[in-house]
């Protein structure tokens, strides 16, 4: 499902059928979700200057989903894309938003329902990590956490072989939420990073959590006067500031057999021999 008015993805293969449908057209939505052998859920905001702008697709758009669902006789089993942010919504507009939307699923005990919450994924057409591992690809590793934080981290190809193995497996993972990364025990602190994207040659610079604060300040001004969604905000700073953002792989490989195949080391060799 794409949502208008969006053209058809010509990267798709040509036997994946594109149908436009708006987000909260349950009507629209149940007759489509009522031909599928099972629903994945990967709509998502995570640009926002205001509650609402992470509500439409975290909450809104998937309350309609849920609804749509419910009008079928025999629903399809849902799978929803979420986050690790999720586990702290205390945190940000997006933190909450993304936890809200997983309690949704609660009022709907009949529906087949899994949750996975990947941490920061990384690969080919990635906008918000991938400047990030550019940047210590050419020698200067610029982070925001403290000096001792330690994240997990999941390459697409290896989050979107999660959710073939949940196509395979979904009766084992009923209402369950997984929390699954690249299988780094205790993920990467920045010198690991650093020398797995930069193969060792690279500078550590620590940005300060006050002139984070600063620019995400004046940018939330700045998007309300010019009406943009801006990426880093108070509630974004919070989040990246976080001591650490840890999957554990081990509940969803019982359930699926899924493993990892990619870790950051590898991932990234793959991603800048051949970038998109």
């Amino acid at each position: 499902m794409i949502r208008p008015p969006k053209v058809i993805d010509e990267r798709l293969p040509g036997a994946c059928e594109q149908v436009p449908v708006e987000l909260t057209d349950i009507d629209g939505l149940a007759d489509i979700v009522a031909a599928c052998d099972a629903v994945i859920y990967c709509a998502g905001s995570v640009r926002g200057r205001s509650p609402g702008d992470f509500s439409a697709a975290n909450i809104n758009g998937l309350r309609a989903m849920l609804e749509a669902l419910k009008r079928v006789p025999e629903a399809p089993p849902l799978l929803l894309f979420s986050s690790l942010a999720a586990t702290r919504p205390e945190l940000s507009d997006y933190s909450f938003s993304k936890h809200a939307g997983e309690q949704l699923l609660l009022d709907y005990p009949s529906q087949a329902w899994s949750i996975l919450r990947p941490p920061a994924v990384y690969g080919p057409g990635d906008k918000e990590m991938l400047p990030i591992l550019k940047m210590a690809r050419r020698g200067l590793l610029a982070h925001a956490g403290p000096a001792d934080q330690r994240l997990s981290l999941l390459h697409v190809d290896d989050l979107a072989r999660a959710a073939l193995a949940w196509l395979t497996s979904w009766q084992q993972c009923r209402q369950k939420a997984y929390c699954i990364d690249d299988g780094q025990p205790g993920g990467y602190d920045w010198p690991a990073i650093g020398e797995a994207v930069s193969d060792g040659k690279y500078r550590s610079i620590g940005i300060p959590r006050l002139l984070l604060n600063t620019v995400a300040g004046l940018n939330l001004v700045a998007a309300k006067l010019l009406n943009y969604q801006p990426m880093l905000t108070p509630g974004k700073v919070r989040e990246l500031t976080q001591a650490e953002w840890l999957g554990d792989n081990g509940d969803f490989t019982a359930d699926t057999g899924w493993k990892p195949t990619l870790d950051l080391q590898t991932g990234a060799r793959q991603l800048f021999s051949n970038p998109t």
